[in-house]
């Protein structure tokens, strides 16, 4: 029996070849999108899978709630990771891990040249390789980072600075050209999609850096993780936590903290919360995605649908044949639906082509350390599978019972027509819903367009056009050949000004601390710190309102503030805070001038309250404004001045403005992917569309023959067969607009700043739907129009 389904259905798919062709490449077009969704979504919901214990992992992050608003952060204070060791009994392993950066160099032996880079390092206490059980190719994890200036390494970290790994255990690798460090143990590589990006860990009490180790000072390099007890119940602790933030926490705080339990699952997930990977992919999304994919199967699915009930007149007279030679009705519906199922696994090996093809696209998209796999995963198998089987039943079951149902009498009479045939009614109402979904996406993509590029052209309050932002040294024999490097770079015209700081205007490592204003209590929230020079406000072209900027020292001396810390303040004139006290880090200083509002983050953030002063040990970067039509020369004469004053360094640059195009990261992915997908849908929809109306005008040849010779004209006719499908398109509009509007409301709150939502967006979608519906059917209709009469009339 299967042998004869098969066959026929491939006669079938045969004869039917045109019908065939928009069925497969609506499908595989369809289930390719479906394929790449699920490829980034199973990556995705992969990140921080594996370890053992998983369940009982978690960290500990704090939140702060201010009279404003509530502050949410990764970092812990110093302290805290002792205190809750000591506190909390119900947790069986507790380690605190710091973040920090520098120049890792080995030594050549002769066997092996010298290695040097620039790395991300990790200080972490010894329980953290306890709570984290990844495999170990050597060395003893308990105890390789218990003595001060160990460091233990990744496989793949290993060979790069000794050849093999199994050389590694003790070696000695340099720090910042200041500390040797041992190596105590090789692990292996953490997965791909990870939150934990540890390739070099050094032990705990290595890190020397005492400076903001108060409670008061939180820091997002700072983490701690926590192994919960077995039986305990983590929402049992919020008790001790309130005592234990009453403990060590002073009350007369601007803000009233607070600290989370999140467990490990949520880690990739929460987007309150930045991690050391710097990945975080809220779940809204990969609801969104879902959803993208899932429009994606249904406009596929509609598709054949519409196609396959159109075709049933076609194929009344096989009916009947068939059923008055004894076939039963089950029988049928396990031929049509054996026909959509090999249409089904057709589209899919072609859709596999278009996925591989597409893959290396997708990794592009998303950013360096990305792989995606199609056939390196079994779930995407599993996926396949479900995927023919849903596909095959959401498609072809109504068919299959439409086409069945069909009487054998009225079949082989040939009394069949569109109508009786049935699903007229469900046809158009599918092709509603199917153009409902393509507004829906192209409004979502306009509307995503166009915040991006509000994001693009608005004012950040200061300048970031060619500024190239250097990474400096931070030891004290650096910091001396500072200001000779400025003299240097100066003297080239091509640059126009050069300032040292800690970090640029905008950034994504700020810090914030408490403060008072003209010796009074605390201030009810805190301030945002920049460390710079004199020459801060020049190469970013900040401007002041009143007052001047900092005058050249090396030390803190005095204080520029921005007007937002005024306002909140409640200092109505900017006049009237000059030669004020602002006290904050130990330091009681007058503010000499006030800088005009700029953007310290992201505009999905409001501007923050800004305290600008110079202190030359914090400087960590160096920005040097360029001349926009001498980039290229002057950027590589920059790189030989700085390795010349910094050998035992490694050079590190980037540009301002693709610092600040970072931010928006999340936001490009999903325009991009809301274009290409819209883009799919409207394919599929108006393949699909076309294949309709070309069966409508091949079933309504006779009757358009017959207008014809009644006088209609051609114009006449065309404007008959458009009208129908006109109207759809119109009503899936207006069905569409309320559905959007909502969700992209929603979107938009995510930013502080954003374009206003108008009408514009949906007026364009139901413009371009209304017009690719005209090309796609009038273009059928002419042709059906403006045929021989007499072809069509000829056998009456």
């Amino acid at each position: 029996m299967f042998k004869l389904n098969l066959k026929i259905a491939l006669r079938n798919l045969w004869k039917y070849k045109g019908y065939t062709i928009i069925n497969v490449l609506g499908l595989s077009v369809g289930l390719a999108g479906c394929l790449m969704i699920f490829i980034f979504i199973n990556y995705q919901l992969g990140f921080d899978k594996g370890y053992v214990n998983s369940d009982r992992i978690y960290r500990a992050v704090p939140s702060f709630q201010y009279p404003d608003g509530e502050f949410y952060t990764n970092g812990v204070p110093r302290p805290f990771v002792p205190a809750l060791r000591q506190d909390f009994s119900q947790f069986e392993k507790v380690a605190g891990v710091r973040a920090s950066a520098g120049i890792i160099k080995s030594v050549g032996d002769g066997t092996k040249a010298e290695v040097k880079k620039s790395e991300r390092v990790y200080y972490a206490e010894p329980a953290l390789f306890e709570i984290f059980k990844i495999k170990w190719l050597a060395g003893v994890p308990a105890t390789a980072l218990k003595e001060p200036y160990t460091i233990t390494l990744s496989r793949k970290t290993a060979e790069t600075y000794f050849g093999n790994w199994k050389h590694a255990v003790g070696k000695s690798l340099m720090f910042n050209n200041k500390e040797t460090f041992r190596v105590t143990g090789v692990f292996e590589d953490f997965p791909e999609n990870t939150s934990f990006p540890f390739t070099l860990v050094m032990s705990y009490e290595s890190e020397k850096d005492r400076r903001n180790d108060g409670w008061g000072s939180v820091s997002s390099s700072q983490e701690c993780y926590m192994l919960l007890k077995r039986g305990v119940d983590i929402k049992s602790l919020d008790g001790i936590m309130a005592s234990f933030v009453k403990k060590y926490y002073t009350s007369k705080a601007p803000g009233k903290e607070n600290h989370l339990f999140q467990s490990l699952k949520d880690v990739h997930y929460d987007e309150r919360f930045s991690n050391f990977g710097g990945n975080v992919t809220p779940r809204s999304e990969l609801v969104g995605l879902f959803v993208i994919g899932l429009f994606l199967l249904i406009t596929a699915c509609i598709n054949f649908i519409n196609l396959a009930t159109a075709q049933a007149v076609n194929r009344s007279k096989e009916v009947g044949v068939r059923k008055v030679m004894g076939s039963m009705r089950k029988q049928l519906i396990w031929q049509f639906l054996s026909e959509t199922t090999l249409i089904t696994v057709v589209a899919l090996l072609f859709a596999c082509v278009i996925t591989e093809l597409s893959l290396p696209g997708m990794e592009s998209l998303f950013g360096e350390g990305i792989t995606f796999s199609l056939f390196g995963h079994a779930e995407v198998y599993i996926f396949m599978i479900l995927l023919i089987i849903i596909v095959s039943f959401l498609a072809g079951f109504y068919p299959a019972m439409v086409m069945s149902g069909l009487s054998p009498a009225l079949a082989i009479k040939n009394k069949i027509s569109s109508t009786t045939a049935g699903g007229v009614g469900l046809r158009k109402i599918l092709v509603v819903v199917q153009f409902a979904i393509t507004a829906i996406l192209i409004i979502g993509t306009l509307v995503v367009m166009n915040q991006m590029s509000f994001l693009r052209s608005k004012s950040l309050g200061f300048d970031s056009t060619s500024i190239a932002v250097l990474q400096m040294p931070s030891d004290s024999l650096s910091q001396m050949k500072f200001n000779t490097l400025k003299e240097i770079l100066l003297k080239n015209n091509s640059i126009k000004s050069v300032s040292y700081c800690f970090t640029p205007p905008s950034s994504s490592n700020n810090h914030e601390t408490s403060f008072s204003y003209n010796s009074s209590k605390d201030a009810d929230f805190q301030v945002s710190i920049k460390v710079a020079d004199e020459d801060f406000f020049k190469t970013f072209s900040l401007g002041l309102v009143a007052g001047r900027q900092l005058s050249t020292s090396d030390t803190v001396k005095e204080f520029v503030v921005n007007e937002t810390l005024l306002k909140k303040l409640n200092v109505l004139h900017p006049e009237d805070a000059l030669g004020k006290i602002l006290s904050l880090n130990g330091h009681s200083l007058p503010i000499v001038g006030v800088v005009r509002d700029f953007n310290n983050v992201s505009l999905h953030e409001r501007i923050s309250p800004i305290a600008i002063y110079s202190q030359k040990e914090r400087y960590s970067q160096l920005a040097i404004k360029i001349e926009s039509n001498q980039m290229l020369p002057t950027m590589k004469m920059v790189e030989r001045e700085w390795n010349k004053m910094f050998p035992d360094y490694v050079y590190s640059s980037n540009f301002m403005d693709e610092q600040i195009n970072s931010y928006y990261q999340s936001e490009r992915v999903m325009g991009t992917l809301f274009k290409v997908f819209a883009g799919v849908v409207i394919f599929i929809s108006f393949i699909g569309l076309f294949g309709l109306i070309s069966f409508v005008a091949t079933q309504r040849t006779k009757e358009i023959a017959i207008r014809k010779v009644l006088g209609a004209s051609t114009l006449e006719l065309v404007k008959m067969l458009n009208s129908s499908f006109l109207w759809m398109v119109l009503i899936a509009n207006l069905i569409a607009w309320p559905i959007t509007y909502i969700f992209v409301s929603k979107w938009l709150e995510g930013f502080a700043y954003r374009a206003p939502l108008n009408i514009w967006p949906f007026v364009l979608a139901t413009f371009l739907s209304v017009i690719i519906t005209l090309i796609t059917v009038s273009l059928r209709s002419y042709l059906a129009a403006s045929g021989n009469t007499i072809n069509a009339l000829k056998y009456e």
